[in-house]
């Protein structure tokens, strides 16, 4: 299925100018039916699949206990 930039940048949440902005670096892969870039939405699942494993990560190491320093002495 293909998105034109508007679409795009709403499915991305993203603002157009930045999705333009991909589309001059030739960061993202489009096609141009004559009138306007179309992008292929499917090549942003990596993207988001990526997002999920970063977040489940990072709240793993969040709730991971921190060991105790055997070095720790009693400053009292």
């Amino acid at each position: 299925m293909y998105l034109t930039v508007k679409e795009t940048a709403e499915y991305l949440s993203l603002p157009e100018s930045y999705i333009e902005t991909l589309i001059r670096e030739k960061r993202v892969r489009t096609l141009f039916d004559g009138e306007q870039y179309l992008l292929y939405k499917e090549q942003f699942n990596t993207h988001f699949e990526q997002l999920e494993k970063m977040k489940k990560r990072m709240e793993e190491e969040a709730n991971e206990p921190l060991p105790e320093d055997p070095d720790v002495k009693d400053e009292d």
